[in-house]
């Protein structure tokens, strides 16, 4: 990135928050280096709840010395890492009484000397504490200098030197707080929020992360006036109903007829019975039977069964005729000449 789109960068970020502090909760050095401390591998809003417990009761290096590692760590017990914690802070306040006097020593060698306090927390202390311009370096820091193009490096150490050469003096004091704010609440790790960034146009990241507002805006399709869906909604119904209508026409046709035939069938096959109950009648004899008298009709049908009888017999005695043998001629010729004789 060029010195003028640094310079605008950080202008924006003056503009935006012009007194730019840490969020961690203190009153004192020794109160913000125990916060920072405890701060490795956890989150501001973490450690404010331990140490709004704790700075009441332990405001000194003697007094929080006084209640020893099993002491501390009731108090510190909901933070990442805190037996060991709990341990760095109780020996960094013996350090402090016996070799500085209980006070926080302004140099970075001391600080670092001290257990659990590298490079970044020496650097918060000094910047935070003391007013030093040094920029102390996190994971937040670290992956927006990358992102902007402000200072890129691959580790924590070299994107601390750049910085220190890149970042105008007027801005030196306030650029961690600026960066780590930025980091922490816009150029988030996963979702970075490009659109509501006040320095996009100057960074060098792509693609931009979109508005997701407008993305789903975009994505839904236009609302339909009330009046519009109604009639819609009417018609869609129509069809429906039609479309029941329809389907349900021909299987209660086929059903229909099939209960006709079945009827019919049933019909066909039962015989006609002899009504048995009073009031019924019985049906009416066809007319060539009904003028008849009734010994006529005993008559006829003895010979109906007669004539069928006698056809019955005619056909045997024909079909036994057929199946003789002829006799010869010479035969009957001589049955014939003896007749005649007598």
């Amino acid at each position: 990135m060029k010195p003028a789109a640094v310079a605008e960068l950080f202008t924006r970020f003056r503009a935006a928050n012009p007194k730019p502090t840490t969020e961690l909760e203190y009153s004192s050095p020794f109160e913000l280096l125990i916060a920072v401390l405890l701060s490795a591998q956890a989150t501001d809003v973490g450690v404010n709840k331990a140490t709004r417990k704790l700075f009441p009761v332990a405001r000194t290096p003697q007094a929080m010395l006084a209640l020893g590692v099993e002491g501390l760590t009731e108090y510190v017990k909901t933070i990442g890492l805190y037996r060991n914690k709990a341990k760095n802070a109780i020996e960094t306040c013996r350090i402090l009484i016996e070799q500085h006097g209980g006070k926080v020593p302004r140099s970075r060698e001391a600080l670092e000397a001290l257990p659990g306090v590298g490079r970044k927390t020496a650097n918060v202390v000094l910047n935070t504490a003391f007013g030093e311009p040094t920029i102390a370096v996190d994971t937040h820091i670290f992956r927006v200098s990358n992102r902007l193009g402000l200072a890129p490096g691959k580790n924590v150490d070299v994107v601390e030197q750049k910085l220190l050469k890149v970042v105008p003096a007027e801005f030196k004091l306030d650029a961690h707080h600026w960066l780590i704010l930025h980091g922490r609440y816009v150029c988030k790790a996963l979702k970075p929020e490009c659109w509501r960034c006040e320095v996009r146009d100057l960074c060098t990241h792509k693609p931009k992360t979109p508005d997701p507002e407008l993305a789903t805006a975009a994505a839904k399709p236009a609302r339909k006036p009330v009046a519009q869906k109604i009639a819609e909604a009417g018609r869609r119904t129509s069809r429906t109903a039609n479309a029941r209508t329809m389907k349900a026409r021909p299987s209660t046709g086929a059903a229909l007829q099939a209960k006709m035939a079945e009827d019919a069938l049933q019909t066909s096959e039962t015989p006609a019975r002899k009504p048995t109950k009073k009031g019924l009648q019985k049906a009416p004899a066809p007319p060539s039977v009904a003028k008849q008298p009734a010994g006529a009709a005993k008559t006829a049908k003895r010979r109906s069964s007669t004539g069928a009888a006698s056809q019955t017999k005619m056909a045997g005695n024909a079909r036994q005729t057929s199946e003789k043998p002829a006799k010869s001629s010479s035969t009957a010729a001589s049955k014939t000449a003896k007749a005649r004789a007598k």
